[in-house]
């Protein structure tokens, strides 16, 4: 897997990316199955995705096979919509305390797939799941940004379909919404994606497919 974004950074740099800023334009109106995908890097997590070496493998994995995870992302969109204006929090990961970017996704795969994800977006994108071109998002898939012109991570989000994605933006806007990819703000930001979904437990798979 590219270890991308991943310098040596003081104490005080992490502790402070250990949630996502959750920024957007002023102009912009647990689970007892969890499995842990991933608490310790570079230790790889259990999946269907075994065997594969790199993130371009198993995007190419991918390719020419038809999206076969559309209940899972139905489940996980629709628990996410029922959400939508809870309060956004600094650190938060509960409907009770608000949630933040990290804390809102991690919520979603945590409750609806038993998923438990990195806590944060630095470890978000170092992930070992396959990455997702632009022109090929599905819904479900995990979206990464580069708000504050950085050059790393630093908000998260969730396809939804038709170009836009759901996330816990920030206290001023109004917690967790939905967005366009298309609104420039989000353009310019727009960093890779993910399909986390491929990760998720062989019998929720399956479980679709009877």
């Amino acid at each position: 897997m590219l270890k991308r974004f991943a310098p040596l950074v003081p104490l005080a740099l992490t502790v402070f990316l250990a949630a996502c800023a959750g920024h957007s334009p002023q102009s912009q109106p647990q689970n007892d199955k969890a499995v842990a995908v991933q608490p310790d890097f570079p230790s790889r997590p259990v999946s269907q995705l075994d065997g594969v070496d790199s993130d371009e493998a198993a995007a190419a994995a991918l390719n020419g096979k038809p999206y076969e995870m559309p209940q899972l992302a139905d489940s996980l969109l629709d628990l996410g919509r029922s959400l939508i204006g809870t309060r956004y929090r600094y650190g938060g990961t509960s409907v009770q305390s608000g949630f933040d970017c990290s804390g809102f996704v991690g919520y979603l795969f945590r409750e609806e797939l038993g998923l438990q994800l990195p806590r944060s977006t630095r470890d978000l994108i170092k992930l070992d799941a396959p990455k997702v071109a632009r022109a090929d998002l599905e819904p479900g898939d995990l979206i990464l940004f580069n708000d504050r012109g950085r050059g790393r991570v630093s908000h998260a989000g969730i396809y939804i379909g038709d170009d836009q994605f759901i996330h816990s933006s920030s206290r001023r806007s109004g917690g967790v919404r939905i967005d366009s990819l298309d609104d420039s703000y989000w353009n310019r930001s727009y960093l890779e994606a993910k399909r986390v979904l491929a990760l998720a437990p062989q019998e929720e798979l399956h479980a679709q497919h009877p």
